[in-house]
């Protein structure tokens, strides 16, 4: 069945309090709105909806729909009392004019003619939001629904005056920008948002920004009952009669519950002002801002999460249990003692399908590398053809104009960019930023956390090199730079130390973990002459690794030395395996019962069976004859 937009409004301002009345559903009052007993997360108000549980809300179509597991047409039918039509047979079919195999005519147009910045230009060239049409070469603003199925498109010449909405467009979907920041900026035309983008750059993805296509407030109506997260709209409409009698009409239009401010431009409109930038030197492109148009009701609330509505999450794993993707992850150590050394045979691993000790087999993926301390061209690169990484893979933010720190936007936009699943800063204490006390956990909290939600947004494993204190001694949870903060922000910590009484091996202990049972510590051989191999699991604590003692190798030694002459007594002769499995059970490592097995070698017999080795106890030779 069919419904006209107009039927379809009216369906989207029903009051939903008399709806669920209507219904015989129970409510209670709170404040100004009602919280709906079946779902007591759920609050309604005038025409809107909230779930605080899920932090989504809309308008009564969707409500029915969600709810009451209606179809579109039935929940319009059940809001309004009106049975639909067929649909016309005269409606024009949408469709987006063909393309033009380059756009080179159309970005000149808005570049030179119109003076939009080539960053912004491109940014909707490459979205297919403008194209240019293949028959007239006129620019193409394309309007997409909440989907993002064309919907509209509006033709703009690039050479006369000539625009027309292309046939079939349905106005409620115009141009548009959707961030996910809770501002929401209106213009009549597409090249005044494309021209204010390029005159307040600074962050601008993050924001909402909708084109008209004239003055009407279908567009505007629609995107704010599809954006429930929208609490702030600008109208930013030309500074004319037109423009000024649109905002006055506009705001008694627009739903309860929302702040409206007007910013007029300089001049008549936005690619005006553009267009004089250059002259413009205060940088001061707004003639007025006008505050207080319409404004919400104040009501403090505060929004209550229900546990038994939270969706639970399973943790996805790099390399389990030790760095998990989506969190953030802490390797620190000693300089010259390993860390470097492990995070390039890790981001080697992820490129090139090289074995990993106890990894999960991956699909090779984008890994990004930024180092503050080693150069790329004699440190890095070399160092990561040793380990047979693919280089195509490895990637590295460009720091030559601008350093990066954690707080640093492009961090995200790197990793989106680029699709990579992993990014190692290497040492954290580079990236913290010139004004950041790291010592101050105030300051180093919001830091970790936009890392963290950044992680978690994108689903990368973030990689932190953090270099120790000189606290001799110490508990490891005390000896990484700076403050406690950085440990505790962190999902994962592993500590990498040299073991004293075997100056090539490294060990890596995993010192924390939030998300999954500690793992076992693994230990690799950093030989002069032989090179990088690894040696499996490592009988070591941090605390241990930190002193200087060595770690407990040698008194677990002993221990797998005492058990063998146990296993042994009175002659018996026993399966290699059988030891090993013993030794297991006692807590010791097959690696620390070779050694030994390798320190018992002058009384230690082993002899072949078939395709099982066996050990004795050798006896004891009588002494010669004296001659």
């Amino acid at each position: 069945m069919y419904y006209t937009q107009e039927q379809i409004d009216r369906a989207n301002q029903a009051d939903l309090v008399l709806f669920l009345q209507s219904q015989g559903e129970p409510l209670e009052r709170a404040g100004q709105e009602y919280r709906w007993k079946r779902h007591d997360s759920l609050t309604v108000r005038g025409n809107k909806w909230y779930r605080h549980s899920q932090s989504k809300g809309g308008g009564p179509v969707d409500f029915v729909m969600e709810f009451f597991g209606k179809s579109f047409t039935e929940a319009v039918e059940l809001l309004t009392g009106e049975k639909g039509a067929a649909p016309p047979q005269d409606s024009p079919q949408f469709r987006l004019p063909p393309r033009s195999p380059d756009n080179r005519t159309a970005r000149n147009y808005l570049t030179a003619a119109r003076c939009i910045d080539e960053d912004v230009a491109g940014f909707f060239f490459a979205s297919g939001d403008i194209y240019e049409d293949a028959a007239h070469h006129n620019a193409v603003f394309v309007g997409r629904d909440e989907d993002g199925i064309p919907r509209y498109a509006h033709s703009k010449g690039t050479a006369g005056n000539f625009r027309l909405d292309v046939k079939g467009s349905d106005k409620a979907f115009n141009f548009c920008y959707r961030g996910e920041g809770d501002r929401l900026f209106v213009f009549e035309a597409p090249v005044d948002l494309l021209a204010f983008l390029c005159l307040f750059k600074k962050e601008w993805q993050k924001q909402s920004y909708l084109s008209l296509g004239g003055v009407g407030e279908k567009a505007l109506l629609r995107f704010l009952s599809d954006r429930p997260n929208i609490k702030t709209v600008y109208l930013c409409l030309d500074s004319d009669e037109a423009g000024n009698d649109a905002c006055s009409r506009l705001v008694k239009l627009m739903p309860e519950g929302y702040t409206v401010r007007r910013l007029i431009p300089l001049f008549k409109d936005w690619n005006e002002v553009l267009q004089h930038r250059a002259e413009i030197t205060d940088g001061k492109y707004l003639r007025e801002a006008i505050y207080g148009l319409k404004e919400p009701p104040q009501e403090e609330t505060v929004e209550i999460i229900r546990m038994s509505e939270v969706d639970t999450q399973t943790v996805e794993w790099l390399w389990e249990p030790y760095i998990p993707f989506g969190k953030v992850t802490i390797v620190q150590g000693n300089p010259g003692e390993g860390k470097t050394t492990f995070a390039l045979r890790l981001a080697a691993a992820c490129t090139n399908r090289k074995p990993f000790p106890h990894m999960a087999a991956h699909e090779p993926f984008n890994v990004i590398y930024q180092t503050a301390e080693d150069g790329l061209g004699d440190t890095i690169k070399p160092r990561l053809m040793e380990a047979e990484a693919d280089l195509d893979r490895v990637l590295v933010i460009d720091e030559s104009k601008q350093g990066l720190s954690l707080s640093d936007e492009r961090i995200e936009r790197a990793i989106r960019q680029t699709g990579a699943r992993l990014i190692i800063l290497d040492p954290i204490q580079a990236y913290v930023g010139e004004k950041t006390d790291m010592n101050k956990a105030n300051e180093i909290r919001p830091i970790f956390r936009r890392l963290a939600e950044i992680a978690e947004r994108t689903g990368c494993a973030v990689i932190l090199i953090g270099h120790l204190n000189k606290a001799a001694g110490g508990q490891s949870a005390y000896r990484g730079l700076g403050s406690i903060d950085f440990r505790a922000a962190a999902r994962s910590v592993l500590l990498i130390g040299r073991v004293k009484r075997e100056p090539n091996v490294r060990v890596i202990v995993h010192d924390k973990s939030s998300l999954a049972p500690e793992g076992k510590p693994m230990a690799f051989c950093f030989d002069p002459e032989t090179g990088f191999s690894w040696i499996g699991e490592y009988d070591i604590t941090a605390d241990e690794l930190l002193s200087g003692a060595g770690g407990n190798t040698a008194t677990k030694t002993e221990q797998a030395e005492q058990l063998i002459l146990d296993l042994l007594a009175d002659g018996k002769e026993l399966a290699s395996e059988d030891i090993v499995k013993a030794a297991t059970e006692a807590g010791i490592s097959e690696r620390t019962v070779q050694n030994a097995k390798r320190n018992m070698g002058g009384i230690l017999g082993a002899r072949r069976v078939g395709g099982q080795w066996y050990n004795f106890i050798k006896k004891k030779q009588p002494p010669e004859p004296a001659s």
